[in-house]
């Protein structure tokens, strides 16, 4: 639960507080002085900093400033007496989270101890996240070289210089949240909250309380005020994945809330203003939804201000090959494995199946197959998943009359593999599984007869053959 550091020259008050805080769960350590005190906190990783004020020698205020020179986001708490408030409101000016006044209850300490881990933790969270910031959330570090995602990625650059919504669209596994960190982390929010909450997978009535908060008292059950995630959210990102999922009743609450910045916990009077920048996501066509009657015409028109649509995997698979590298150095770093590529074979069959799932469908696969390698430096295409590894690509007969006149065979077998290179979005790996030829064979006939992308030189031939040789290809699928 949380790592607490308790400081106090009383012994019979540290082994009390030890004793509480440990059958609470917590890791408990105790020291009699500041000094030493001051020795474990740099040894030893300290969630909770629990400090008596008045002690010998270093006291609790110089105690503190050596805590947060060591740790600028230590979280303290300071035990004073009555007649100490004074020098414990300083210490709150210094950096201590919150202060308890002895004699104190033991149901009062333990809420300003949770109260202090969740701090903690939540900072460990955003600290991980600007980590991850650096390596994966940064526009220029999104996977993606497509012509589709450098559309998207035009988009989202002046996205992330403006405040306004911004509504996602993307099939489930596209990277949605993905792109929505990106847009948060970004712009001048980026040292703020982002909240991210999947609307389809809590039921209607938790929602709103998850989303808005709600006082004591406000139904069965609510013993104490909780903060929602548009309050905790702050002056940061809230982001909504599966906005469709809302019930008519919550989108009129959603749509007040982007029209006058303002929310009200359930059960309260109050309304309190808040500055939370609103990204919203869906796999659904709200336009199709507005129709049916199940999405609310004028919040669409508020969301949609500026709106950027995920392409499919299957749309872009010339950026399968670097997705699956990265996938595999992730996945065998965070392992412990000695995974360090793909064999052509697999990453042929990685290129061409659809991946309903998408990206994550892909990256589960690439996790699998390192779990499953045996001091293997490649992944082949039986580590793969079986519907990867053993799908089918459909094939019928040509079936066609070979005219009297004769056909040219060499520009009928060119306009098979411009064919195959475009269905592949001209990867080579991607058309040679096509047409069941090696990569090297497949080059070999690209710079026999010319073809590049955009450009398809003609040989020689009649019109009448060539036009036949077409016109075959156009009548009978391959």
């Amino acid at each position: 639960m949380g790592n607490i550091l308790v400081v106090d020259d009383e012994k019979g008050q540290r082994d009390i507080l030890k004793k509480i805080l440990a059958n609470q769960g917590y890791e408990v350590l105790t020291s009699p002085n500041a000094a030493d005190g001051l020795r474990l906190f740099k040894e030893n990783e300290i969630d909770v900093v629990l400090t008596d004020l008045k002690m010998p020698g270093m006291d609790g205020l110089e105690f503190l400033k050596g805590i947060i020179k060591e740790g600028p986001h230590a979280t303290v708490v300071i035990m004073t007496a009555h007649g100490t408030i004074n020098s414990a409101v300083e210490a709150m000016k210094l950096g201590a989270f919150d202060y308890l006044t002895k004699p104190f209850e033991m149901d009062e300490m333990l809420i300003v101890i949770k109260k202090a881990v969740e701090r903690t933790n939540l900072h460990k969270e955003n600290t991980l996240l600007r980590e991850q910031l650096e390596e994966r959330f940064s526009i220029d570090g999104i996977i993606g070289k497509s012509g589709v995602m450098q559309d998207v990625f035009k988009i989202l650059k002046k996205v992330c210089e403006s405040n306004s919504t911004v509504l996602i669209y993307g099939e489930s596994g596209t990277g949605k949240e993905l792109i929505a960190k990106a847009i948060h982390y970004n712009s001048r929010r980026t040292d703020k909250p982002f909240m991210a909450i999947n609307c389809a997978a809590i039921p209607e009535t938790l929602l709103e309380s998850e989303l808005f908060g709600y006082e004591r008292g406000a139904f069965t059950g609510a013993g104490a005020r909780k903060t929602g995630l548009f309050e905790a959210a702050g002056s940061g990102t809230l982001f909504l994945d599966e906005i469709a999922e809302f019930s008519t009743s919550l989108q009129a609450k959603l749509l007040r809330v982007i029209q006058e910045r303002e929310i009200r916990r359930l059960g309260g009077n109050e309304n309190i203003k808040v500055d939370v920048r609103i990204i919203a996501a869906t796999n659904k066509r709200l336009e199709d939804e507005i129709k049916a009657g199940r999405f609310r015409a004028d919040l669409f028109y508020r969301l949609n201000i500026i709106a950027l649509k995920l392409p499919p995997l299957r749309d872009r698979k010339e950026d399968i090959p670097e997705l699956a590298e990265y996938f595999v150095k992730k996945c065998s770093n965070a392992g412990g494995r000695k995974v360090t590529g793909i064999s052509r074979e697999a990453m042929n069959l990685l290129i061409n199946y659809t991946w309903p799932g998408n990206v994550r469908q892909l990256e589960s696969a690439i996790e699998r197959a390192i779990l499953l390698a045996d001091d293997t430096a490649f992944i082949e295409t039986n580590l793969l998943p079986r519907e990867v590894s053993e799908c089918i690509y459909p094939t019928s007969k040509m079936d066609f009359e070979i005219p009297t006149g004769g056909i040219s065979f060499e520009e009928l077998e060119r306009e098979i593999i411009i064919k195959a290179m475009e269905k592949a979005n001209w990867v080579i790996a991607g058309a040679a599984h096509l047409l069941g030829m090696s990569y090297k064979t497949l080059q070999y006939r690209l710079n026999k007869f010319d073809i590049k992308k955009g450009v398809h030189k003609r040989h020689t031939n009649t019109p009448n053959e060539a036009g036949d040789a077409s016109n075959r290809l156009k009548r009978h699928s391959i």
